[in-house]
């Protein structure tokens, strides 16, 4: 079972007015081609290599399979179609997804406003034909496109200077352009894998998810402390790593030049220097990486060192010994090293002091200081997070949106609570196919059915979705109620907020 997430206070929800008829006025150009059109998509649509589509991480392989549909006595959970049944994602998008709660995310108020209508979403079929710059102007339009589309996933874009699908009616191009978009973020698992030894490729486990819960731990206080920013939603990809999406008015208006320079600030691991070095830090420290390095000094030991265990064998401590600068040390260290074989990363990081204070290296006036500036960036190279720059960089670049079902695992994904970001079990989060059981579970309750409460509740609220789409809801008040008194004291003001 996965935490119980505790929900923040909700306000109500406000009431979405009724949704008007497909191929209303509304959406007067729906079919102007055949790329913005899904009815008119064909059936034997030539499938997109969506790697180049996306930045995101969720390439469809069989490596990290689901759990949902595994035999109760296997220890090794195999994949099923049934991740992908029409039928199945069908009754998801019915009766599970929280479209009334995600419109009022990305709309920025109870009622319809441009700040959702003009929003681009893509959706990706289950033929694999890819149909972007859709648009809806209310969440029930948005339900019912997804219920008959039935798509396995589908992305969010930047909201435009007008309607996504009205693009081709305009008489310039350049009328046509992105306005606005959260500050995104993405960490995958496969950024590890030189350093992880538990697994590789989409498979995790909870060892090496610790990498992914240190980078949101780390890039969550740096946009919070050194940005200002409130409003930053995690959430998990589905398989192996976590996508931010930060909320905040600021950060939504920001042009590509800002994003790329809030990108460069929390990027620090490079191509590497001569000796495969990655991190080359000017002293003293920057105040975000000292800060840094007290929150990963923490997880080095533990969840480094003793969990992971990367120098383990000698071609491993090679590495290690090349981001040492320092060769009468190296040398001591590779002669004890070979001498014990088998010796593990918890010894061989404590002997670089203790072969260090024999005197090895101490003709440098500066050694004692140099050694624990090297051993600073070894800990900053095993622990910093590794993120996707480019995601973070474009305006126009679109990302999954949360609570989509993972295709490959079957998984939810589901929002992290970062009060509780250590608790967080990726391999714990309800797949497609275990809620709608809930849900069956739930209703052939007879004492439920006769409970004339439990008649009202909403089929999510039936299953373990229910922590994670509180948790949604509480952020998304706390938004609503951030743009409502900022909308105001700017409408005082009468000066836009400034970066």
């Amino acid at each position: 079972m996965p935490h119980a997430i505790s929900p923040d206070p909700v306000a109500e929800d406000g009431i979405l007015p009724d949704a008007p008829a497909l191929g209303g006025s509304s959406n007067s150009s729906q079919d102007a081609s055949q790329e913005d059109s899904p009815q008119s998509a064909p059936a034997n649509a030539e499938k997109l290599n969506l790697e180049n589509m996306f930045d995101d991480d969720d390439e469809d392989d069989t490596e990290f399979p689901s759990s949902s549909i595994a035999p109760p006595d296997s220890d090794q959970p195999t994949k099923s179609s049934r991740i992908n049944d029409p039928e199945i994602m069908k009754a998801f998008y019915q009766r599970l997804f929280p479209f009334r709660h995600l419109f009022q995310w990305l709309n920025h108020s109870p009622s319809p406003t441009n700040d959702f209508a003009n929003r681009e979403f893509a959706f990706t079929l289950q033929n694999d034909a890819y149909l972007r710059y859709q648009s809806f102007p209310t969440a029930d339009l948005l339900r019912k496109q997804c219920v008959s589309l039935n798509p396995s996933r589908f992305e969010i874009g930047p909201v435009y200077s007008t309607n996504p699908r009205d693009r081709k009616t305009l008489r310039k191009a350049s009328a046509f352009r992105p306005l606005s978009k959260e500050l995104v973020f993405d960490i995958d698992m496969t950024d590890y894998d030189e350093i992880r030894t538990c697994c590789s490729g989409a498979n995790i486990c909870n060892r090496c998810w610790t990498f992914i819960t240190m980078a949101i731990k780390v890039v969550d206080e740096a946009l919070k402390e050194d940005f200002g920013f409130k409003h930053v939603l995690w959430v998990y990809s589905g398989r192996r790593g976590a996508h931010a999406w930060v909320c905040d008015k600021r950060a939504r208006d920001m042009d590509d030049a800002k994003r790329r320079a809030v990108a460069g600030y929390l990027e620090l691991l490079k191509g590497g220097d001569k000796s495969g070095k990655k991190v080359n830090v000017r002293r003293p420290l920057h105040p975000h990486l000292e800060r840094s390095l007290a929150i990963l000094k923490e997880h080095f030991q533990d969840d480094i060192l003793s969990s992971q265990d990367p120098w383990a064998d000698s071609e491993a401590s090679s590495n290690l010994l090349k981001l040492l600068p320092f060769p009468d040390l190296v040398s001591a260290l590779r002669k004890k090293w070979d001498s014990a074989p088998g010796r593990s990363s918890e010894s061989k990081w404590g002997d670089i002091d203790t072969i260090a204070k024999t005197g090895v290296g101490s003709s440098d006036t500066y050694f004692g200081k140099r050694l624990l500036e090297a051993k600073q960036d070894i800990v900053l190279e095993y622990t910093y997070p590794r993120l996707d720059a480019e995601v973070s960089k474009k305006l126009n670049h679109l990302l999954k949106s949360p609570f989509c079902v993972h295709p490959g695992t079957g998984r939810v994904c589901v929002p992290i609570d970062t009060r509780r970001v250590e608790e967080f079990d990726p391999l714990s989060v309800p797949t497609v196919t275990e809620l709608l059981a809930e849900i069956d579970a739930w209703n052939g309750d007879e004492k439920r059915e006769a409970d004339e409460e439990a008649k009202k509740m909403q089929d999510w609220e039936k299953t373990r979705l229910k922590p994670y789409v509180d948790y949604f809801r509480g952020f998304v008040a706390a938004l609503l109620k951030e743009e409502k008194n900022g909308k105001r004291d700017r409408d005082e003001e009468g000066d836009p907020m400034e970066f």
